[in-house]
């Protein structure tokens, strides 16, 4: 996984939201959910994103319960917040889902499917081609 490759505070934010909405979720499997839709490219930091969902529960937009491994829950405010921002949870998650297919396709062609590879400056260099045309494809409705 790259170190380069993020997401903006906001958009881990919302897609934290969307992902606890289907059903109600540990952190661990928000990451989890998160490689697993890039193929492992990319990996939110715990550092991260358990942060952002104690912003989610500060907000009241999701409840936690008070044992670890905490289960966070949307509230019905986080429902109305996430149909307010519908539009952008969906360009992120697409983003994100296209992002992998693109890096399981690169990893076919390359033979490595199914295999981590090593960021090098070659890899640097596709994960960069690959994100613009992910970006310019969710542009394109």
């Amino acid at each position: 996984m790259l170190a380069q490759a993020k997401l903006a505070q906001g958009d881990l934010r919302l897609v934290a939201l969307a992902l606890i909405a289907e059903t109600p979720r540990h952190g661990y499997e928000i990451i989890k959910l998160i490689e697993t839709k890039t193929a492992e490219w990319y990996s939110p930091a715990p550092s991260i994103v358990y942060p952002t969902l104690g912003s989610l529960v500060e907000a009241g937009y999701v409840t936690a319960s008070d044992d670890p491994p905490r289960l966070f829950t949307i509230t019905d405010d986080g429902r109305a917040y996430l149909d307010q921002n519908r539009d952008p949870v969906d360009v992120v998650l697409n983003r994100l889902t296209a992002l992998g297919e693109r890096v399981s396709r690169w990893r076919r062609a390359l033979g490595t499917d199914g295999k981590q590879l090593d960021p090098d400056a070659d890899s640097t260099e596709s994960l960069v081609e690959i994100l613009a045309r992910a970006a310019g494809k969710s542009g394109q409705k």
